[in-house]
């Protein structure tokens, strides 16, 4: 579970208000800063203009899927195609893990969100992608 995690910036892209508004409580206990986007290309445009440490991506949103949104992220020429990204989702079929890891996310967490369970994945993922060691402790 992150202790603290106050340099830490988050992109969080969901459609759904109570959704933003929950995981934005739970990682302002750890001091995460958290910025928004109410849909996929609003988050695009974000990640152009600002400097994330990583990527809370949901899947089902009008317009533009978050698969499809990850696989733009990972397509980007510079170093934010390599932002660590993890789903959160409602969607419970079988082979929704293995969708998203194909389409370039780092991992996957399921709806209703656990606060353990989101803070382990952001410390697993951050720290498998910085490889210097736990960005959150």
């Amino acid at each position: 579970m992150i202790v603290e995690a106050a340099d830490v910036d988050v992109l969080f892209v969901e459609d759904n208000e109570m959704n933003r508004r929950v995981v934005k409580d739970m990682l302002g206990v750890a001091g995460v800063r958290v910025d928004e986007a109410p849909e996929a290309m609003t988050g695009l445009r974000m990640i152009d203009e600002g400097d994330y440490d990583l990527i809370l991506m949901d899947l089902r949103m009008p317009g533009m899927d978050g698969l499809t949104a990850i696989r733009h992220i990972r397509a980007r020429p510079d170093d934010k195609a390599r932002l660590p990204v993890i789903v959160v989702t409602a969607d419970t079929s079988l082979t929704i893990r293995e969708d998203c890891l194909a389409a370039g996310a780092d991992d996957v967490v399921l709806k209703p969100v656990s606060m353990n369970l989101l803070f382990d994945a952001m410390g697993r993922t951050m720290t498998a992608r910085d490889g210097d060691g736990p960005i959150l402790e």
